[in-house]
């Protein structure tokens, strides 16, 4: 075996690929001095390998440059050893097969691992192995030209990673994912061992948050993650602060890493080269660094290749801000429809009873556990505070809750205090004061006045327990609730007011009680249209005279309210104090339109219907009746045969003209046998298909009745029939009724709200009814 003695070429002239020496003569032709001529020059990679040992007989100085030059720039030696890494490669195997076998060999863009342990380098080469043929046509070497294609692979391996990265954006993929891709992409094709941090900027620009470094020691994360953006504050801060790059070639005497030194030398950092990632309107969104193991300052392509990630990193962070922004719109946009819809479902339940407690006792349920756990009521009262309601997820927590009423002039009181300001008043800690709230674990309170035209008639107390805390949002929805609550609380109670006012009103307006009247029964029936709030415009009454006589009526006022009452009062008060002086009903009715024509215009100048009429005893046993007529629904007579008779009668409105035409109209009332009076709230009443009951109905409904019936069976024949056609509908109008029927003398004096005249279910009618 011919050996070689290793020699340290030169790079200046032809030398550059060894000496010829022994049997190198044999492959000195004119072929190889070109080859070495040409190849000397150029970037191309060239080396000539003899024997089956593959010495490296001579080689160019870019061949010696990629295997990494140092110690290697030697020939005279066989590739296995100056290029050991080759051998498990597979290469050298290659080399074997074209020196047996005299078979050249291409490769195209082969991945080859030069140098070993930290040092090792990825290289990419096309390459061509031939055959060295001597004089005689044998092998005697090996000729290897390459090109190193490393770059190129960088190349389309950066920009196939940077079309995934964009891709990933495209598709929003999580930014954690996307920056330490970006990461690892640049680690894996920088040259030289690099570790990249991105650090991201905290919405006000003042902090820099960890966002990915794969590389780093998670210590080292822990301790930058939250550093300040500043003059000096490392290589990362700095250049945040500048929103310019910033390179420390050397941490170790950088007078940026001054307060960061150990901390680097820990983690085996010596250099770093930060680039601020910034917004298209130049807004700070965090920083791109890369860190070294040795002190080193960049080259032009690694100046380019952060910035073309930093691009990358900030279109990636836009997009996960505004993905962000957009999520928190929607998440508020959400929330606040949540709010609106909660508001509005406690709107409907705070008025759906106007009753005043059960109002601020719904507030209560709303409340727990939507905005807190606990929650309390209390109310003023005749100077002192009364708790009217709580909620509280057990029954103990209740109990305990509802045994705790506040002083109304503590000083040491949150209910007290916002009584007296009519302010809100929330702490993280338990309320001032005696309380249970050890027993409650409570942590915090929020007390907001419940407000009449400014001034505080009660509290909403507001209890949390555990970590919870009031931010301004659940702060801001108890006020609002609160308002809402207050409203609807004194909305109740005036309504209350209002109809316990309306009441007492109407009830001054018709009879306390039905009189009693030897030989008659007297029935009645009033039912006022809407809700109770105002004063009906349907009336009745009946009263003495002279005698063994009586006087009866039944009118309707036109309108309601006040004004119907007053009307209504001057009609009533009118006939009782001129009946007794007047010689018969068309007197009276006289005097009645007279009193309606010279009333003041500030009490009404609506008209009014009646009839007004006298009930005297007959000798042969009923009653003899002179009634008048005045504008009014016709009165009804059911005889002793059980028909019914409108009877008829002229006369005009009252409270229209001075001279209205009136007839006096006369009746025999045998016994069993009844007249009905009746408003046209009755008649007029309407079905759901918008039908009126009208008078035809009505005097069915009389004649369907049991004979002989009384005056209570009438009256509730009648109103059941009209509640039957309306059903669910309704009443448009007051309704009133007044029933007079002769009884046989021996059955005495009857009276319609007497306990056992009727059956139980009549008397709870005559009750109800009188009640209305």
């Amino acid at each position: 075996m011919t050996r070689f003695p290793e020699q340290q070429p030169s790079f200046g002239d032809s030398t550059a690929f060894g000496d010829s020496t022994g049997s190198e003569a044999s492959f000195a032709d004119g072929a190889e001095k070109d080859l070495r001529a040409l190849f000397g020059q150029t970037t191309a990679v060239f080396a000539s390998l003899a024997g089956p040992a593959h010495v490296v007989e001579a080689a160019n100085a870019a061949f010696f440059t990629a295997i990494g030059g140092g110690d290697r720039v030697r020939t005279g030696v066989p590739l296995s050893r100056l290029l050991p890494e080759l051998v498990d490669q597979g290469f050298v195997r290659l080399l074997d097969r074209v020196y047996r076998t005299g078979e050249r060999h291409v490769g195209r863009n082969a991945r080859v691992l030069l140098g070993t342990g930290p040092a090792v380098r990825e290289a990419f080469f096309d390459f061509t192995y031939e055959p060295r043929l001597d004089a005689g046509g044998n092998v005697a070497g090996v000729r290897v030209i390459g090109v190193e294609t490393t770059q190129v692979m960088h190349a389309q391996r950066l920009t196939a990673e940077h079309r995934a990265l964009l891709e990933q954006i495209a598709r929003q993929a999580p930014l954690e994912q996307v920056l330490e891709g970006m990461a690892r992409v640049i680690e894996d094709l920088a040259p030289e061992e690099v570790l990249v941090s991105v650090l991201l900027a905290d919405d006000d620009a003042r902090h820099l948050r960890h966002g990915a470094a794969p590389s780093l020691p998670d210590f080292y994360n822990r301790a930058i993650d939250g550093i300040a953006t500043g003059e000096g504050v490392g290589s990362c801060g700095t250049a945040a602060h500048r929103r310019e790059p910033v390179i420390v070639t050397d941490i170790a005497t950088d007078p940026f890493w001054d307060d960061f030194r150990d901390l680097a030398d820990r983690a085996r950092l010596a250099a770093c080269w930060s680039t601020p990632i910034l917004a298209r309107d130049g807004a700070l969104l965090g920083t791109f660094a890369m860190y070294h193991r040795v002190p080193r300052a960049p080259q032009e392509s690694d100046l380019a290749l952060a910035r073309v990630f930093t691009d990358t990193a900030a279109l990636a962070i836009e997009r996960h801000r505004a993905e962000r922004a957009r999520a928190a719109a929607e998440a508020k946009e959400e929330a606040l429809r949540d709010d609106l819809a909660f508001l509005l479902q406690a709107s409907t339940s705070l008025s759906a009873d106007l009753d005043y407690t059960q109002t601020l006792q719904r507030l209560a349920i709303l409340c727990a556990p939507k905005l807190a756990p606990l929650c309390a009521v209390d109310v003023v009262d005749a100077g002192r505070v009364r708790r009217v309601a709580v909620a509280a997820p057990t029954s103990r927590d209740d109990k305990l809750l509802a045994s705790h009423i506040p002083v109304y002039d503590a000083d040491d009181d949150a209910v007290a205090r916002v009584l007296a300001s009519g302010l809100s008043e929330v702490a993280r800690r338990t309320p001032t004061g005696p309380g249970p709230w050890h027993d409650l674990e409570v942590t915090g309170y929020l007390c907001v006045p419940l407000l009449d035209r400014g001034r505080a008639f009660g509290a909403l107390t507001l209890l949390t327990t555990g970590e919870d805390t009031f931010d301004g949002h659940t702060v801001a929805l108890a006020e609002e609730l609160a308002r809402r609550a207050a409203a609807a609380a004194l909305n109740a109670r005036q309504y209350t007011q209002r109809v316990t006012l309306a009441r007492d009103l109407q009830a001054g307006l018709l009879l306390p009680e039905v009189p009693a009247l030897r030989g008659a029964e007297i029935a009645t029936y009033y039912h006022p249209a809407g809700e109770g709030l105002e004063i009906g415009g349907d009336f009745y009454d009946v009263f003495p005279l002279t005698g063994d006589s009586w006087a009866f009526m039944l009118g309707d006022v036109c309108g309601r309210g006040a004004t119907a009452a007053a009307t209504t009062a001057l009609v009533r008060h009118t006939a009782r104090a001129v009946a007794p002086l007047l010689p018969g009903p068309e007197a009276v009715v006289r005097a009645v339109n007279k009193a309606l024509l010279d009333r003041p215009h500030s009490h009404g100048t609506g008209f009014v219907t009646l009839v007004y009429g006298h009930l005297v005893p007959a000798r042969n046993g009923g009653f003899d009746i002179t009634l008048v007529r005045a504008g009014h629904t016709l009165p009804v007579h059911i005889d002793a045969r059980h028909a019914a008779h409108p009877v008829a009668g002229e006369g005009s409105l009252l409270g229209i003209a001075p001279d209205p035409r009136l007839t006096a109209r006369h009746l025999h009332l045998r016994p069993a046998e009844s007249l009905l009076l009746y408003t046209d709230g009755i008649t007029e009443a309407r079905s759901p298909e918008g039908e009126q009951f009208g008078e035809e109905r009505l005097v069915h409904t009389l004649t369907a009745t049991a004979h002989p019936a009384t005056a209570e069976e009438v009256v509730t024949a009648l109103t059941r029939s009209v509640r039957t056609f309306t059903g669910a509908h309704g009443i448009d109008d007051d309704q009133a009724a007044l029933v007079l029927t002769a009884t046989p003398d021996e059955q005495g004096v009857r009276r319609t709200d007497e306990p056992g005249v009727f059956p139980p279910e009549r008397d709870a009618a005559v009750r109800a009814s009188r009640d209305a």
